[in-house]
């Protein structure tokens, strides 16, 4: 009770294993992240975006929810081996890793640079190795890049919120060639929709300029 308030006050992830209080004691019912059959899958182009942006429970409840998105798990990358890493290995720091999100999409709904946008409107991406009171490499901003058509839209995407300027400080993310993904425990995966008092950081930014795409 004590950690659970002191994670309260500070606004920071103390610990993951310990689930957020209830609403008032009311069960909340669980909605996993929608799917769609494996025909229904097979029948469609689909396109993977990986990214990181401080803890993943709250990019992955946000970016969910956003048209075009097929599916989304979180877990780690961008470390220093391919050796699979569990979350209390990257939490000391030394593996490199990020906590990412791989999100599938369809590009017949949505464009890569679309993901891009709302990525940067619901983190800093200012604050090296940071997202509010989470600190750590593991909480880095990055793109982790499939091909080189990501990595030039994730470049200008970067270069046009430099240059319209309503930014507090230059963009610092990292853009990086993807490698592998780690899938994060089950008790990760849509975290906030299992416990929706659960620690978050992340918010849409209601006065965020999307630069022009022209």
């Amino acid at each position: 009770m004590i950690k659970k308030l002191l994670q309260s006050l500070t606004g920071s992830k103390q610990d993951k294993s310990i689930p957020p209080k209830q609403n008032g004691g009311i069960k909340q019912e669980y909605t996993p992240h929608p799917t769609k059959t494996p025909t229904e899958i097979s029948d469609m182009t689909q396109e993977k975006a990986i990214l990181a942006g401080g803890c993943f429970w709250g990019m992955q409840e946000l970016i969910r929810k956003q048209p075009g998105v097929i599916s989304s798990r979180v877990g780690f990358t961008g470390g220093k081996t391919d050796t699979h890493v569990t979350y209390n290995e990257i939490c000391v720091g030394d593996t490199g890793h990020a906590e990412a999100i791989e999100i599938v999409f369809d590009p017949s709904q949505t464009t890569y640079r679309a993901i891009l946008e709302f990525f940067f409107q619901i983190h800093d991406p200012t604050t090296p190795n940071r997202q509010g009171n989470d600190k750590g490499t593991q909480y880095r901003s990055a793109i982790f890049t499939l091909d080189s058509t990501q990595e030039q839209t994730a470049k200008t995407m970067i270069e046009d919120i430099n240059a319209a300027g309503f930014l507090n400080a230059p963009i610092v993310t990292e853009i990086v060639p993807a490698s592998t993904f780690h899938e994060a425990d089950e008790n990760h995966q849509d975290y906030l929709q299992k416990h929706p008092n659960g620690y978050t950081c992340h918010f849409i930014r209601p006065n965020w300029c999307l630069p022009s795409s022209n």
